[in-house]
């Protein structure tokens, strides 16, 4: 990986723990009154609360640890090995054969590869798709979208008779989000229409951190990344302090730390 990959997602990293700890330490100082002089208070400045935030020592060793985790965790394992070779870091308890799996099965989806993914699937996880039918769903829908992005209307109403209505039959959520889905084919600009967020490459990814997620769980791995879990962490404790109305420098974009003025 290189420098300024790295730089930004240690950034992010220390962005989201000293947030973390931050708003942690105000949400305390607002509920306490054995600790009236606490450093971070919910009339902090937004020079007090950095001073505080930079008081917050993140050892180098964590914040590589923080981003090894995170690239092994999405299955970026080239930027998982050339980080780990420019900081110095072991790759021992890394499983790089079930990581390289992984990222061809995201690959196969983001590029709209859906048979192969499945079948790469079945090859890892045989019984995934058939315990979890959520997952099958979404993976079929996915393609049912790749076959009307390619204009294949017959093909695509086909798919949907045979491979799709059965889930449409057994769960109301799953049968609105097959109408969706249908819907696309009234539209000669199906990316333009209501639903044009299906056609969107995010969509392709959406469906790809979900498989990722279920093959991290199916094999006892943790599925989601601690920098992930630090962040979200960060918006649960900024979202309580904004139900009790709280002022305070709001972080208001992870990736570079950014606060706005209380």
């Amino acid at each position: 990986m290189h420098a300024h990959f790295a730089q930004p997602l240690q950034a992010a990293a220390a962005a989201a723990v000293a947030a973390a700890m931050a708003v942690s330490n105000s949400s305390a100082s607002s509920t306490s009154d054995n600790h009236p002089l606490t450093p971070i208070h919910h009339t902090a400045t937004k020079t007090e609360w950095m001073e505080s935030i930079e008081q917050q020592h993140i050892e180098r060793a964590t914040l590589n640890r923080l981003i090894i985790n995170y690239l092994v965790t999405e299955g970026f394992k080239e930027a998982a090995e050339k980080f780990a070779e420019e900081a110095g870091i072991q790759l021992t308890n890394v499983d790089l054969t079930s990581l390289g799996e992984r990222i061809r099965i995201r690959e196969a989806i983001e590029s709209g590869n859906i048979h192969d993914a499945i079948n790469l699937i079945n090859l890892k996880a045989p019984d995934l798709l058939d315990q979890n039918r959520h997952l099958t769903f979404h993976l079929k829908q996915q393609q049912l979208i790749e076959l009307i992005r390619g204009n294949l209307i017959d093909e695509a109403l086909n798919y949907a008779q045979i491979h799709l209505a059965e889930f449409a039959e057994e769960d109301v959520k799953m049968r609105q989000e097959l109408e969706k889905t249908m819907a696309l084919l009234i539209f000669d600009k199906a990316l333009e229409s209501p639903y044009g967020y299906l056609m969107q490459l995010s969509h392709r990814q959406q469906v790809a951190n979900e498989i990722n997620s279920a093959l991290l769980t199916y094999q006892n791995d943790e599925s989601e990344s601690d920098l992930s879990i630090l962040v979200r962490m960060a918006h649960y404790m900024q979202d309580k302090l904004d139900q009790k109305n709280l002022r305070y420098p709001k972080m208001s974009d992870v990736s570079s730390g950014k606060l706005e003025e209380p």
